[in-house]
């Protein structure tokens, strides 16, 4: 079941407790010794910055599919949010450089953390607050996952899985697999939420790397078999053809689906329905372009019904797990509290500069 560590930094004691937590993902992640003192010292570079520069913060810890997947080779590794409403930096490119502070520090927090992990990224806005992730894989033949081959061809997925009432198990999940040119990025909102929710969003994440060829109709078809005798799930598949340049979508139940088409978004709407308890007896699929230009967002029912994305939301150079967390944070207040897992999966361009 998809465990997700969900530490809320107050204060110095809690740096232990997001080390701890970044060690028992690495150890769910399979990582030798020298990589989970990898994810060891990330996470608490993080973690303490946190306190340094916007005095409180949470930080998830998860093990997640990396932004490019491998065909035929699952590959699992530990990824690190560090999310804050606090001042913001003013300059991330300086803030990035090992011996900045502002803080009478060290200064070699984010610097560190983007030597040290496979993927770094920061997104910050003054006033509103700053959101790092950092990704840490396992080494192969002395190569970090993150610089080893292969590289897709212009696009890469991330998300970011925040569990309900800080609970050990969410009963969201997602996945990306790829078959061939076949990108696929499926999002589960196991009904309720607990570890029965976790099993049914953990059984349609194993259905889909089983068949990962299979079209978004086709595999809500296997997820729906693969769930039966569960509490069921809400389930969206999205496809990529890299080779057509084109998105097919199809969903069951009320995971929402936004996709960024130039300067304006649109709705791909989901069929009612429980995927493994009642499916339509038809699935239609959405058959649209893709472009540099897009982005498409994938969210669970925790965030707010009427969420609708803001002008700024999927910064064009962000990790797409940035956006994710961006997402979950700008659209979460007081006067709405959270009463379900959340998470958010985002598929998103590769920008020129990182292909």
């Amino acid at each position: 079941m998809p465990r997700v560590w969900d530490v809320p930094v107050q204060d110095s004691t809690r740096v232990r407790d997001v080390r701890v937590a970044a060690e028992e993902a690495a150890a769910l992640a399979g990582l030798d010794a020298s990589r989970t003192a990898t994810v060891s010292l990330v996470a608490t570079e993080l973690a303490t910055n946190l306190l340094k520069h916007a005095q409180a913060g949470e930080v998830l810890v998860d093990v997640v599919d990396p932004p490019v997947p491998r065909e035929g080779r699952p590959e699992r590794v530990v990824q690190i949010t560090a999310v804050d409403h606090g001042p913001g930096i003013a300059d991330v490119a300086a803030a990035l450089r090992d011996g900045f502070t502002t803080a009478r520090s060290l200064g070699a927090g984010l610097g560190t953390c983007r030597r040290l992990a496979d993927d770094f990224d920061l997104h910050s806005v003054l006033g509103r607050g700053t959101v790092a992730v950092a990704r840490v894989g396992a080494a192969a033949d002395g190569v970090p996952s993150g610089d080893g081959p292969p590289k897709a061809p212009g696009v890469r997925a991330g998300g970011v899985n925040v569990p309900f009432a800080g609970a050990d198990f969410s009963g969201d999940a997602w996945a990306w697999v790829r078959s061939g040119d076949r990108l696929t990025l499926m999002l589960a909102d196991g009904l309720g939420h607990g570890g029965e929710a976790a099993r049914a969003s953990t059984a349609a994440v194993e259905a889909l790397r089983r068949r990962p060829g299979l079209s978004p109709a086709e595999a809500l078809t296997e997820i729906h078999g693969a769930l039966a005798g569960t509490r069921g799930a809400a389930v969206a598949v999205a496809q990529l053809d890299l080779w057509a340049g084109r998105l097919r979508f199809a969903g069951i139940g009320n995971v929402g689906a936004r996709l960024r088409e130039g300067d304006r978004w649109r709705s791909l709407l989901s069929r009612p329905g429980i995927v493994g308890v009642h499916r339509p007896r038809t699935l239609r699929e959405d058959d649209v372009a893709w472009s540099g230009e897009s982005l498409l967002i994938l969210h669970t029912d925790g965030l707010p019904s009427r969420w609708n994305p803001s002008a700024d939301t999927g910064v064009p150079s962000a990790d797409p797990a940035v956006t994710a967390a961006v997402t979950i944070r700008d659209a979460g207040s007081p006067a709405r509290p959270v009463r379900d897992d959340t998470a958010v999966a985002v598929l998103a361009p590769t920008p020129a500069d990182r292909s």
